[in-house]
């Protein structure tokens, strides 16, 4: 018996299945065969038998996932997904069933060995994986530019060792919270791999210049996020059940969220359906203008629309295959209801299920601005570093007072702040605990910084949030990005935001090497689009997707730009290929996304009630789960506490780990531990911050926007001021 009845499945588009079928399971098992996969004992276990391989039928998932492919393609991509299932399933029996931590790496270390980017392959491979691999690399990618080699070589290696995040959580007995869930699914589950693998198909490539664009990324990330989620329900029996997994979003919502299965089920394909309509969403209002502002011309619109349209054929004809594969749990998934005038297939008719999750996509865009939020009680928010605050908060409070009215902001129409108003909120405090050891001038940038950016922030939903002028919006934001040149002089600045921006630039980019300053302007690029973003929602008054509103997050809160400056702190002792790893990019994510989550819970009634704001998780979370406030509360305040255990666990585990990995040297290790303390620093500095100023207690907010009784208190301020261990250039622009 299953352990829960499959849910009705959001699936638009019509399967379609394409002839070369039968051609492509003869020929694949014949390629099996070569490879080895069949019938041979690794490691005295045999991974497939020939039924296996049969009734698993990788051929009929790659008829119905590219059913427009010539048969030379559909042969090549069925031999591409029978590795990467026996991948799976070889990594499975000779690593996970009893973990063996040093031999899994030691496996995975060699397998980008045989798809480099540029040359030939020069080892020769020792197990069936690896002689596929290099078998399919050498067909594959010798019609491809650079630009998709290297993004299909890095979609691999994704693939190929986030198996090791699965296999650490499968011997620590960790379960993953949910953004880390969908966060490392989508790379180990594949499907960014996938999405290579449909160009491939169409035969043209998405122009390299928008390939990593946020619309772009957006198509890529939805779909694939769709893709996984779907299998964490077909696969949960096997996987969960059979052979003890803890990578599957139904357990980890069952288990977060504290609900019966069939329950977590639900959730698991509202998310999927959540999914799919982020993806229409950004497919009909996001690509079409970022053709346009691009200049993409008609060959490269034509691969944009080929890729489109691959990835809506891969996600109902995966839906298709594992309704049929005896690999999963499909009972009743099949039955003789048409696919919207399409082939037969989907177990409950996709007419019903499109009509069924039209409430989810309604609530989306239905939220009533400024509803009244009664007063809360302080978040129920962990905090296991102590507090330290810099001597020098005083002068760099001062000192950003001056620096703000100087820039003309507390002169500017339309009036957004008031002198009384920035010293009401305090920046220098906050970065006072986010720096405590900044000497006095580090500081002072520090919070102009912070005084730019939050200025920023309140600025544009007042003055561009409820006018239907995004283009001006647009116009600003490309204003302010000539604001920060790379060599050069900037435009002479018109506005206080722009002699802001200006300004602090100036300041903190005139000793910094070319490149850092490269990096520092693309981190403000990205949180300046982010802006724009949140306009173009509050417009269409939709209420973001959950998963793309947490990382979209990470930018409207100035992330990058955040690590950015730290980063720079160090010098050159951290090579950037350590910042990408897992271990940092957990260890700075689950940082920030603690910090952006308790600004949501703090910040609620002034955004909710007095602002007419949509972009606040607590309100993400009440919309996609359709629950009362108090749950929606809970489960925010549960996920920011998630995730600071989270960071916990990555600094005290994955951090020693990365250390001996890439057998990092004495000064690398000390400048890493340092960046992990500064973060430390930065999560205590902004919950005091929050807890102390009064730019969120209801007694600022009747003196500000009118009504309201205090139910959030300031405290004297908490923990010793003085100097420490960490270093000093920490910022946060979201507040």
């Amino acid at each position: 018996m299953q352990p829960f009845q499959l849910p009705d499945f959001y699936m638009p588009y019509p399967a379609r299945l394409n002839p070369n079928l039968e051609r492509a399971r003869t020929h694949t098992k014949a390629w099996a065969y070569d490879m080895d996969m069949i019938d041979a004992p690794q490691d005295g276990t045999v991974i497939w038998t020939e039924h296996d391989l049969d009734s698993h039928d990788y051929a009929l998932l790659c008829a119905y996932t590219h059913p427009d492919a010539t048969p030379d393609d559909l042969d090549l991509v069925t031999d591409w997904y029978v590795w990467v299932f026996y991948f799976d399933d070889h990594f499975v029996e000779l690593y996970k069933r009893n973990p063996d931590v040093a031999g899994a790496k030691a496996y995975l270390d060699r397998l980008p060995l045989f798809m480099p980017v540029d040359g030939p392959i020069t080892e020769e491979p020792t197990n069936p994986v690896e002689k596929g691999l290099a078998d399919l690399w050498t067909r594959t990618v010798g019609s491809h530019s650079p630009d998709w080699r290297r993004r299909f070589a890095d979609n691999t290696e994704h693939l190929l060792d986030e198996s090791m995040w699965e296999l650490l959580n499968i011997s620590e007995g960790r379960l993953s919270n949910p953004i880390e869930y969908i966060e490392m699914r989508r790379k180990v589950g594949g499907a960014p791999w996938s999405a290579n693998l449909v160009e491939h198909v169409t035969g043209m490539e998405v122009p390299a210049r928008i390939a990593l664009t946020r619309p772009m990324g957006v198509l890529r990330d939805t779909f694939a996020d769709a893709v996984h989620l779907r299998n964490d329900l077909f696969s949960y029996e096997r996987e969960v059940l059979d052979e003890g997994e803890l990578s599957n979003g139904v357990l980890v919502l069952e288990k977060f969220l504290d609900i019966p299965t069939q329950a977590a089920a639900e959730a698991v394909n509202d998310l999927l359906t959540s999914r799919l309509h982020q993806f229409e969403h950004t497919a009909v209002t996001e690509v079409p203008p970022l053709l346009d502002e691009n200049g993409v011309d008609p060959a490269g619109r034509l691969a944009v629309l080929a890729y489109v349209k691959g990835l809506q054929d891969w996600q109902s004809g995966g839906h298709e295959w594992h309704a049929r594969s005896s690999r999963y749990m499909n009972e009743g998934a099949v039955t003789s209801s048409p696919v919207l005038g399409g082939p037969t297939g989907i177990g409950t008719s996709a007419a019903r299920a499109f009509i069924a999750t039209a409430p989810q996509r309604l609530r989306g865009f239905s939220h009533v601005p400024f509803e009244e939020v009664p007063p809360r009680p302080e978040p129920a928010l962990d905090m296991p570093y102590p507090l330290r605050v810099s001597p020098h908060w005083a002068e760099a409070r001062e000192a950003s007072v001056a620096w703000a009215r100087e820039m003309g902001i507390f002169d500017d129409v339309p009036l957004v702040w008031t002198e009384s108003r920035l010293r009401d909120i305090d920046l220098a405090l906050c970065s006072a605990g986010i720096a405590p050891d900044a000497t006095a001038d580090e500081l002072v940038i520090n919070a102009l910084w912070l005084t730019w950016g939050t200025y920023g922030d309140d600025y544009y939903p007042q003055v561009f949030g409820r006018t239907p002028d995004l283009a001006g919006a647009k116009a600003v934001t490309e204003r302010l990005k000539q604001m920060m040149p790379l060599e050069g002089l900037a435009p002479s600045p018109v506005t206080p935001l722009e002699r802001g921006l200006a300004d602090v630039w100036q300041r903190t980019t005139d000793p910094m090497p070319q490149e850092n300053r490269r990096q520092l302007r693309v981190a403000v690029d990205k949180m300046l689009d982010s802006w724009v973003w949140e306009l173009k929602n509050q417009h269409e008054n939709r209420v973001p997707d959950p998963v793309d509103y947490v990382e979209m997050r990470r930018a409207t809160f100035g992330s990058d730009l955040t690590m950015s400056l730290a980063r720079f702190g160090h010098g050159r002792l951290v090579p950037d290929e350590i910042y990408r790893t897992r271990a940092l990019r957990n260890i700075e994510n689950s940082a920030i996304d603690y910090a952006t989550l308790l600004n949501d819970l703090y910040s609620y009634r002034k955004e909710i009630q007095f602002e007419g704001e949509l972009h606040n998780m607590v309100l993400v979370v009440r919309n996609f789960l359709d629950v009362d406030l108090d749950r929606a509360i809970g489960i925010t305040t549960d996920l920011a506490n998630a995730r600071l255990r989270q960071f916990g666990h990555s600094v005290a585990v994955e951090l020693p780990a990365l250390f001996e990995e890439f057998d990092l040297d004495a000064d690398v290790r000390a400048a890493l531990t340092a960046h992990a303390a500064e973060l430390e620093d930065w999560v205590a500095g902004i919950l005091n911050w929050h807890r102390e100023v009064v730019r969120y207690h209801d007694a600022d907010l009747a003196k500000h926007f009118g009504g309201g009784e205090a139910a959030f208190r300031p405290r004297a301020l908490r923990g010793p001021t003085g100097l420490g261990t960490a270093s000093t250039r920490v910022l946060v622009d979201k507040s």
